[in-house]
Protein backbone atom coordinates (compact mmCIF):
# COMPACT_ATOMS: atom_id res chain seq x y z
CA UNK A 1 0.00 0.00 0.00
CA UNK A 2 1.51 3.38 -0.98
CA UNK A 3 2.43 5.73 1.89
CA UNK A 4 2.30 9.51 1.50
CA UNK A 5 5.76 11.08 1.74
CA UNK A 6 5.14 14.66 0.55
CA UNK A 7 2.19 16.80 -0.53
CA UNK A 8 1.47 20.40 -1.65
CA UNK A 9 3.39 20.07 -4.90
CA UNK A 10 2.11 21.46 -8.19
CA UNK A 11 3.65 18.97 -10.64
CA UNK A 12 6.41 16.82 -9.08
CA UNK A 13 8.65 15.13 -11.63
CA UNK A 14 12.15 13.79 -12.33
CA UNK A 15 12.88 12.32 -8.86
CA UNK A 16 16.49 11.44 -8.09
CA UNK A 17 18.08 9.72 -5.10
CA UNK A 18 21.42 11.46 -4.59
CA UNK A 19 23.70 12.03 -1.62
CA UNK A 20 21.25 10.48 0.84
CA UNK A 21 18.28 12.62 -0.18
CA UNK A 22 15.39 12.78 -2.63
CA UNK A 23 15.61 15.53 -5.23
CA UNK A 24 12.87 16.50 -7.67
CA UNK A 25 11.55 19.26 -9.90
CA UNK A 26 8.19 20.86 -9.16
CA UNK A 27 7.79 21.89 -12.77
CA UNK A 28 4.70 24.08 -12.50
CA UNK A 29 6.04 25.83 -9.39
CA UNK A 30 9.40 26.49 -11.11
CA UNK A 31 11.32 24.98 -8.19
CA UNK A 32 13.89 22.25 -7.56
CA UNK A 33 13.57 20.66 -4.10
CA UNK A 34 15.66 18.35 -1.91
CA UNK A 35 13.85 16.20 0.66
CA UNK A 36 15.47 14.69 3.73
CA UNK A 37 14.53 11.14 4.73
CA UNK A 38 11.95 12.50 7.21
CA UNK A 39 10.18 14.48 4.48
CA UNK A 40 11.65 17.89 5.34
CA UNK A 41 11.98 19.91 2.14
CA UNK A 42 14.56 22.46 1.08
CA UNK A 43 14.53 24.79 -1.92
CA UNK A 44 17.58 24.04 -4.07
CA UNK A 45 16.80 26.63 -6.74
CA UNK A 46 13.76 28.65 -7.74
CA UNK A 47 13.50 29.63 -11.40
CA UNK A 48 11.58 32.62 -12.76
CA UNK A 49 7.97 32.12 -13.83
CA UNK A 50 8.96 31.82 -17.50
CA UNK A 51 11.06 28.69 -16.88
CA UNK A 52 10.03 25.20 -15.79
CA UNK A 53 12.74 22.89 -14.39
CA UNK A 54 12.81 19.34 -15.72
CA UNK A 55 15.40 16.58 -15.59
CA UNK A 56 18.10 16.65 -12.92
CA UNK A 57 21.62 15.22 -12.82
CA UNK A 58 25.16 15.74 -11.61
CA UNK A 59 28.47 16.00 -13.43
CA UNK A 60 31.37 13.89 -12.11
CA UNK A 61 32.67 16.88 -10.14
CA UNK A 62 29.33 17.19 -8.32
CA UNK A 63 27.97 20.17 -10.27
CA UNK A 64 24.21 19.93 -10.60
CA UNK A 65 22.54 20.15 -14.02
CA UNK A 66 18.89 21.12 -14.52
CA UNK A 67 16.89 21.04 -17.74
CA UNK A 68 15.22 24.35 -18.60
CA UNK A 69 12.10 23.08 -20.33
CA UNK A 70 10.73 26.33 -21.73
CA UNK A 71 14.07 27.99 -22.47
CA UNK A 72 15.29 24.78 -24.15
CA UNK A 73 18.63 24.95 -22.39
CA UNK A 74 20.58 22.90 -19.86
CA UNK A 75 21.64 24.82 -16.76
CA UNK A 76 24.49 24.38 -14.28
CA UNK A 77 23.76 25.48 -10.74
CA UNK A 78 26.76 27.47 -9.54
CA UNK A 79 26.91 29.57 -6.36
CA UNK A 80 23.13 29.89 -6.25
CA UNK A 81 22.79 30.89 -9.90
CA UNK A 82 21.57 28.97 -12.95
CA UNK A 83 24.21 29.28 -15.69
CA UNK A 84 23.60 27.96 -19.21
CA UNK A 85 25.63 24.79 -19.71
CA UNK A 86 24.29 24.01 -23.18
CA UNK A 87 21.84 25.59 -25.64
CA UNK A 88 19.56 22.82 -26.96
CA UNK A 89 17.46 24.88 -29.38
CA UNK A 90 19.23 23.68 -32.52
CA UNK A 91 17.88 20.16 -31.87
CA UNK A 92 14.75 21.05 -29.89
CA UNK A 93 12.17 23.16 -31.76
CA UNK A 94 9.76 22.69 -28.83
CA UNK A 95 10.02 22.13 -25.07
CA UNK A 96 12.58 19.76 -23.64
CA UNK A 97 11.78 17.52 -20.70
CA UNK A 98 13.67 14.87 -18.69
CA UNK A 99 17.39 14.02 -18.52
CA UNK A 100 19.88 11.63 -17.04
CA UNK A 101 23.63 12.15 -16.64
CA UNK A 102 25.90 9.15 -17.19
CA UNK A 103 29.04 8.35 -15.17
CA UNK A 104 31.20 10.06 -17.81
CA UNK A 105 29.24 13.32 -17.56
CA UNK A 106 27.25 12.87 -20.77
CA UNK A 107 23.72 14.25 -20.33
CA UNK A 108 20.87 12.73 -22.33
CA UNK A 109 17.93 15.12 -22.66
CA UNK A 110 14.46 14.10 -23.83
CA UNK A 111 11.81 16.16 -25.60
CA UNK A 112 8.22 15.92 -26.82
CA UNK A 113 8.90 16.76 -30.47
CA UNK A 114 5.86 19.05 -30.59
CA UNK A 115 4.27 21.79 -28.49
CA UNK A 116 3.94 19.95 -25.19
CA UNK A 117 0.29 20.69 -24.44
CA UNK A 118 -1.02 21.09 -28.01
CA UNK A 119 -3.32 18.08 -28.28
CA UNK A 120 -4.33 18.97 -31.85
CA UNK A 121 -0.82 18.42 -33.24
CA UNK A 122 0.25 14.91 -34.23
CA UNK A 123 3.29 13.35 -32.63
CA UNK A 124 6.30 13.00 -34.91
CA UNK A 125 9.62 11.17 -34.45
CA UNK A 126 12.24 13.23 -32.70
CA UNK A 127 15.69 12.86 -31.14
CA UNK A 128 17.21 12.24 -27.74
CA UNK A 129 19.83 14.95 -27.26
CA UNK A 130 23.30 14.18 -25.94
CA UNK A 131 25.23 16.96 -24.21
CA UNK A 132 28.92 16.18 -23.76
CA UNK A 133 30.59 17.04 -20.43
CA UNK A 134 31.98 20.26 -21.92
CA UNK A 135 28.55 21.40 -23.15
CA UNK A 136 28.63 20.38 -26.83
CA UNK A 137 25.23 19.34 -28.24
CA UNK A 138 24.63 16.43 -30.62
CA UNK A 139 22.04 13.81 -31.54
CA UNK A 140 22.14 10.91 -29.08
CA UNK A 141 19.47 8.77 -30.74
CA UNK A 142 16.88 9.46 -33.42
CA UNK A 143 13.45 8.24 -34.57
CA UNK A 144 11.93 8.28 -31.07
CA UNK A 145 8.26 8.86 -30.34
CA UNK A 146 8.26 11.35 -27.46
CA UNK A 147 11.39 10.27 -25.59
CA UNK A 148 10.64 10.88 -21.93
CA UNK A 149 12.13 9.21 -18.84
CA UNK A 150 15.73 8.01 -19.16
CA UNK A 151 17.82 5.65 -17.02
CA UNK A 152 21.43 4.51 -17.27
CA UNK A 153 23.19 1.53 -15.69
CA UNK A 154 25.79 1.89 -12.93
CA UNK A 155 28.65 1.10 -15.31
CA UNK A 156 27.32 3.52 -17.92
CA UNK A 157 27.31 0.81 -20.60
CA UNK A 158 23.55 0.67 -21.18
CA UNK A 159 20.69 3.16 -21.30
CA UNK A 160 16.89 2.88 -21.42
CA UNK A 161 14.50 5.56 -22.63
CA UNK A 162 10.70 5.58 -22.31
CA UNK A 163 8.82 6.53 -25.49
CA UNK A 164 5.53 7.98 -24.32
CA UNK A 165 3.92 8.08 -27.77
CA UNK A 166 5.47 4.77 -28.82
CA UNK A 167 4.04 2.59 -26.04
CA UNK A 168 7.47 1.12 -25.49
CA UNK A 169 10.89 1.40 -23.93
CA UNK A 170 14.06 1.41 -26.01
CA UNK A 171 17.34 -0.06 -24.79
CA UNK A 172 20.76 1.10 -26.04
CA UNK A 173 24.36 0.12 -25.61
CA UNK A 174 26.62 3.02 -24.62
CA UNK A 175 30.26 3.38 -25.60
CA UNK A 176 32.16 6.62 -25.07
CA UNK A 177 28.80 8.35 -24.64
CA UNK A 178 27.50 7.15 -28.03
CA UNK A 179 24.28 5.12 -28.17
CA UNK A 180 23.91 2.08 -30.44
CA UNK A 181 22.21 -1.34 -30.78
CA UNK A 182 18.68 -0.12 -30.15
CA UNK A 183 16.33 -2.76 -28.75
CA UNK A 184 12.62 -1.89 -28.44
CA UNK A 185 10.57 -3.24 -25.53
CA UNK A 186 6.79 -3.10 -26.24
CA UNK A 187 4.56 -2.50 -23.23
CA UNK A 188 1.23 -4.20 -22.54
CA UNK A 189 -1.57 -1.79 -21.60
CA UNK A 190 -3.77 -2.21 -18.56
CA UNK A 191 -6.96 -4.23 -19.13
CA UNK A 192 -9.18 -1.18 -19.55
CA UNK A 193 -6.70 0.94 -21.51
CA UNK A 194 -5.81 0.87 -25.23
CA UNK A 195 -2.35 2.36 -24.80
CA UNK A 196 0.63 2.72 -22.46
CA UNK A 197 2.37 6.09 -22.30
CA UNK A 198 5.45 5.38 -20.14
CA UNK A 199 6.83 8.42 -18.34
CA UNK A 200 9.62 8.40 -15.73
CA UNK A 201 11.60 5.18 -15.20
CA UNK A 202 14.27 3.70 -12.95
CA UNK A 203 16.33 0.49 -12.75
CA UNK A 204 16.80 -2.15 -10.09
CA UNK A 205 19.76 -4.36 -9.18
CA UNK A 206 18.36 -7.43 -10.98
CA UNK A 207 17.98 -5.73 -14.34
CA UNK A 208 14.33 -4.86 -13.80
CA UNK A 209 12.70 -1.58 -14.76
CA UNK A 210 10.06 0.43 -12.92
CA UNK A 211 7.98 2.76 -15.10
CA UNK A 212 5.17 5.23 -14.44
CA UNK A 213 2.04 4.64 -16.55
CA UNK A 214 0.08 7.89 -16.02
CA UNK A 215 -2.95 7.11 -18.18
CA UNK A 216 -3.68 3.84 -16.36
CA UNK A 217 -2.82 5.34 -12.95
CA UNK A 218 -0.32 2.62 -12.15
CA UNK A 219 3.40 1.99 -11.80
CA UNK A 220 4.64 -1.13 -13.54
CA UNK A 221 7.70 -3.33 -13.08
CA UNK A 222 9.34 -5.29 -15.89
CA UNK A 223 11.54 -8.37 -15.56
CA UNK A 224 12.95 -9.91 -18.72
CA UNK A 225 11.03 -7.21 -20.62
CA UNK A 226 7.63 -8.43 -19.36
CA UNK A 227 5.38 -6.75 -16.79
CA UNK A 228 5.37 -8.81 -13.59
CA UNK A 229 4.13 -6.24 -11.04
CA UNK A 230 1.85 -3.23 -11.00
CA UNK A 231 0.97 -0.74 -8.27
CA UNK A 232 -2.33 1.13 -8.69
CA UNK A 233 -2.48 4.77 -7.59
CA UNK A 234 -5.29 7.28 -7.12
CA UNK A 235 -3.49 10.02 -9.04
CA UNK A 236 -1.50 9.98 -12.26
CA UNK A 237 2.02 8.62 -11.55
CA UNK A 238 4.60 10.69 -13.41
CA UNK A 239 7.98 9.26 -12.46
CA UNK A 240 9.68 7.01 -9.92
CA UNK A 241 13.04 6.32 -8.34
CA UNK A 242 14.41 3.74 -5.90
CA UNK A 243 16.06 5.35 -2.91
CA UNK A 244 16.34 5.31 0.85
CA UNK A 245 19.23 3.97 2.90
CA UNK A 246 18.96 0.54 1.27
CA UNK A 247 17.54 1.82 -2.04
CA UNK A 248 14.46 -0.38 -1.58
CA UNK A 249 12.00 2.50 -1.22
CA UNK A 250 10.21 3.36 -4.45
CA UNK A 251 9.40 7.08 -4.50
CA UNK A 252 6.59 7.86 -6.94
CA UNK A 253 5.72 11.38 -8.07
CA UNK A 254 2.00 11.76 -8.84
CA UNK A 255 -0.55 14.44 -9.60
CA UNK A 256 -4.33 14.64 -9.79
CA UNK A 257 -4.11 16.16 -13.29
CA UNK A 258 -1.72 15.29 -16.10
CA UNK A 259 -2.16 18.18 -18.54
CA UNK A 260 -1.14 21.77 -17.85
CA UNK A 261 -4.48 22.83 -19.35
CA UNK A 262 -6.17 21.22 -16.32
CA UNK A 263 -3.90 22.79 -13.71
CA UNK A 264 -5.68 23.87 -10.55
CA UNK A 265 -4.96 26.94 -8.43
CA UNK A 266 -4.10 24.77 -5.42
CA UNK A 267 -1.29 22.18 -5.56
CA UNK A 268 -2.52 18.65 -6.30
CA UNK A 269 0.80 16.80 -6.54
CA UNK A 270 2.39 14.40 -4.08
CA UNK A 271 5.12 11.85 -3.57
CA UNK A 272 4.20 8.40 -2.26
CA UNK A 273 6.44 5.50 -1.29
CA UNK A 274 6.28 1.72 -1.63
CA UNK A 275 8.79 -0.78 -0.26
CA UNK A 276 10.31 -3.19 -2.80
CA UNK A 277 12.17 -6.49 -2.55
CA UNK A 278 14.97 -5.54 -4.96
CA UNK A 279 17.13 -2.43 -4.41
CA UNK A 280 17.73 0.24 -7.00
CA UNK A 281 20.68 0.45 -9.35
CA UNK A 282 22.01 2.91 -11.89
CA UNK A 283 20.72 6.43 -12.40
CA UNK A 284 18.23 7.76 -11.40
Amino acid sequence: MPTVFATDLHFPECPRWHDGALWLSDMWDHTVYRFDADGSRHVVHRFPDDEDPGGLGWLPDGTMLVVGMLGRVLYRLEHGAAVVHADLRSLAPHQVNDMIVGPDGSAYVSQFGREMWDNDTAFEPTVLIRVTPDGAVEVGADDLMVPNGVAVADDGKSLVVAESAGARLSRYSVRDGVLSDRGPVPLTPAADMPFVAPDGICLDAEGGIWAADPLARRVIHLSDDAIDQEIPLEGHPLACVLGGEDRRTLYVCANEVWSKHDRKDVPTGSVVTVRTDVPGAGRP
